[in-house]
């Protein structure tokens, strides 16, 4: 049964591992990348540089500076985004990885506050890149609208999936 996996998604990771291994393909990956983090860097935006091979990452503790690590700026500004553009981001910060210190109920921030763009493959057209460029674009020229977020409910483990 190979793993129980079907004979066309057996098809579609044989289809993928041959075009990933296409410089043509590559060069067009890579091409839609950069687009996107160029329009981003014109106008202003703060993002990780270089922009990885799949994906944009914008670092929200630059973007939104008035928020603070405990009220979440990745998770503010990826909601934000959603609510701007219909564009769904994934937060990679303190809603994530941040923790409570068990003995003193502190609260550990994240490391980084990211957000992350991905582009999963042949999916985006140019234009669709240029559509979540603006919705950011407009967002950051009104950062300063966009309020921090208070957790209610966590659970123990995992509790970025489970929060409110």
């Amino acid at each position: 049964t190979y793993g129980g996996l079907a004979c066309r998604d057996l098809m579609a990771m044989a289809r993928g591992l041959m075009e990933v291994t296409d410089q043509a393909y590559q060069e067009h990956r890579h091409s839609q990348i950069e687009l996107l983090a160029g329009l981003l860097r014109e106008a202003g935006v703060p993002i990780v540089e270089p922009p990885g091979g799949h994906a944009v990452y914008v670092d929200a503790t630059r973007f939104l500076p008035h928020i603070p690590p405990e009220q979440f700026p990745a998770q503010a500004l990826t909601a934000a985004l959603y609510g701007i553009s219909g564009v769904r981001g994934v937060e990679i910060g303190s809603s994530c990885f941040g923790r409570v210190d068990e003995e003193s109920g502190a609260f550990i921030p994240a490391r980084l506050e990211l957000m992350r763009l991905a582009l999963p493959r042949r999916v985006y057209t140019d234009n669709h890149l240029r559509y979540v460029a603006s919705g950011l674009i407009k967002l950051y020229q009104q950062r300063h609208s966009i309020q921090g977020l208070r957790r209610v409910y966590a659970a123990k483990l995992l509790s970025h999936f489970t929060a409110r």
